[in-house]
């Protein structure tokens, strides 16, 4: 099996070891070379043309964002940046995946992490899901592709289900789940729905602490509906979309106010907290409501187990984000695979079939 070809980018001589070393334990992995700031990138770029390139935020000359920049533009190739968590270091790195990043890895003690051992499996992994993302929808113009159903499995049972009736009511509630690439699918849908909503939102989206703070602050920015990071007993009201925060299960329970938020820290589901399946498990449990549920661009199953808990308790509708449009197709492929998809849609078309059933 041909190798991962990895360039390794950061100012620091100390820290481009400690990430050849932890990626070299990945025997699909190769290190071609490595760079000490953004303009030796995009030169090693066009004379190494790695498969994935890792890149720390800050770096002198031309830092991570500029150089990435050029990079889409250039030379486009998988991108994978290394950040800290501080507020400026989430700031940046939400601005990394709109310039085109197809993933972050969050530093767990500031720019020099000589403690980044302990995430050594996470780095691996997204190395490796980034070799296999799909760059054509990091492009700014995605052009409307028409899906084929040769690129959907088992596409005649989810025409089936499309035939089932929507029951008429008036409560209704959303739940999206989405990983890899989720910043930019969340900004395409949450941006295109109206202020006046009529349906509480919520989202997971796999973030470590101290990221989904920020990506809530800009798609609030950015949107018509209110866009939080959910709190603990917080009640949910319409036309507001609600991020379940890095490290917190987000789960909803019926109280004599009405639908509240439970953020918990119980383990980890199949190496997720928060996760999509216990989202959906919980809101599968909510009595008298319509639930539409969203599983878009991410790597891994998460959200698959919990569309059958959301199919049981009934009046359910699922979209799936199209293979065209993922940058990794993982999530939604597992849910069409649940038979349970009703709609498979380019990531720019998702709000609007939303609407249609909210």
């Amino acid at each position: 099996m041909e190798k991962i070809k990895v360039l390794v980018a950061d100012d620091s001589a100390f820290m481009r070891k400690l990430i050849q070393d932890i990626l070299s334990m990945s025997s699909q992995i190769e290190i071609v070379g490595t760079a000490r700031n953004g303009e030796d990138v995009i030169k090693k770029i066009k004379n190494l043309k790695p498969d994935v390139v890792t890149m720390d935020v800050e770096m002198p000359i031309l830092n991570g964002i500029d150089a990435l920049k050029i990079i889409m533009k250039d030379a486009p190739v998988p991108v994978v940046m290394l950040s800290s968590t501080t507020q400026k270091g989430a700031d940046n790195t939400l601005l990394a995946i709109q310039y085109g990043a197809v993933d972050f890895i969050a530093k767990p003690s500031g720019s020099l992490s000589l403690d980044l051992a302990k995430i050594s499996g996470e780095i691996i992994e997204k190395v490796i899901s980034a070799s296999k993302a799909n760059l054509r929808s990091l492009s700014s113009n995605t052009r409307e592709k028409k899906i084929f159903s040769s690129q959907i499995p088992n596409c005649s049972k989810i025409e089936l289900n499309t035939r089932l009736v929507w029951e008429s009511t008036t409560k209704k509630i959303i739940c999206i789940g989405t990983s890899t690439g989720g910043p930019r699918a969340l900004q395409a849908v949450l941006t295109k729905l109206p202020a006046d909503l009529r349906a509480p939102l919520l989202i997971v989206q796999h973030m470590p602490p101290g990221f989904t703070r920020s990506l809530a602050s800009r798609l609030d920015s950015l949107s018509k509906i209110t866009v939080k990071e959910a709190e603990n007993d917080e009640l949910l009201e319409n036309g507001t979309a609600y991020i379940a925060p890095g490290g917190y299960h987000l789960t909803v329970k019926r109280s004599a106010r009405g639908l509240v938020i439970q953020l918990d820290q119980t383990l980890p589901i199949n190496g997720h907290r928060p996760s999509v399946d216990t989202l959906f498990e919980s809101i599968s449990k909510i009595a008298d409501y319509a639930k539409i549920a969203v599983i878009m661009t991410g790597m891994g199953a998460d959200g698959s187990k919990g569309l059958i808990h959301l199919n049981n308790s009934g009046k359910l509708k699922v979209i799936a984000e199209s293979i065209d449009s993922s940058i990794v197709f993982g999530m939604p492929k597992a849910a069409i695979s649940t038979n349970l998809v009703n709609e498979v849609q380019n990531v720019e078309d998702i709000a609007k079939t939303i609407l249609k059933y909210v």
